[in-house]
């Protein structure tokens, strides 16, 4: 009996302390927030403008990221093939050197699908010069499928919003668009309001500059091609459904 009623009441609010301030937020901004059935987790969606998103926080889903993970993610009305990928300069970094090591160093010449696309798409895609970055090159790198797009998006208050976050060399920041999706991921071990407040700011703006920008849906699939570097590597087509 005890464990029909479980089933029917759904699953308890999970051991977070500041849950009660948790639901609170959620309320005053009009978002829906639910428990997971992690030990340790939620979900939270509310919507940007008409834009639905959902923000989810618990177990990390990627072995860049330890400790509990934040993911906030939003459909986008962008060309399929569009790749693009925003990410802090330390965790550029490492991949890179992760990707040498494991894959030049160690002679092998695919990356099979069990890599991150994260780590897939630094040698597959161009990257922004220290140029192109401008005020960003200090703390952030860039690549996309479509160069132009990928300037376009970080011209404006993006660019802001990424350089009006703290400096946290520590804390693995991405930023993604694939397959029409708008994904941030970063490390949170304590998801008070203040800090959701944060990561949702920048989110927001992420997707409202992803929406300004204006591409040529021709030119974004004749620009997916990966670099000359990466039919030695991996196959583009896999990346996509990767």
């Amino acid at each position: 009996m005890l464990d029909i009623l479980k089933r029917w009441l759904g699953p308890a609010p999970p051991q977070i302390p500041g849950w009660a301030d948790l639901t609170a937020w959620a309320r005053s901004h009009h978002h829906t927030l639910r428990p997971v059935r992690e030990p340790e987790g939620f979900v939270v969606e509310g919507r940007s403008g008409e834009v639905p998103w959902r923000l989810e926080w618990g177990p990390t889903q990627r072995g860049y990221i330890q400790g509990p993970e934040l993911r906030i993610r939003a459909e986008l009305p962008v060309p399929r093939e569009l790749q693009a990928l925003v990410l802090n300069r330390e965790l550029m970094d490492a991949m890179e050197k992760d990707v040498f090591d494991q894959y030049v160093e160690g002679v092998q010449t695919r990356i099979d699908t069990t890599t991150p696309p994260e780590m897939r798409w630094l040698v597959m895609f161009q990257k922004l010069s220290a140029g192109e970055m401008g005020t960003l090159r200090e703390r952030y790198g860039a690549l996309s499928s479509f160069k132009p797009w990928l300037q376009q998006w970080l011209s404006g208050p993006l660019s802001h919003a990424l350089m009006a976050l703290p400096h946290e060399p520590e804390r693995p920041l991405v930023l993604m668009i694939a397959r029409r999706r708008l994904c941030l991921r970063t490390a949170l071990a304590h998801p008070d309001t203040a800090r959701l407040d944060t990561w949702l700011a920048l989110f927001d703006s992420a997707l409202k500059e992803a929406q300004r920008v204006v591409v040529d849906e021709r030119e974004a699939h004749a620009s997916t091609q990966p670099s000359l570097f990466a039919p030695s590597v991996m196959p583009a087509e896999a990346v996509r459904n990767g």
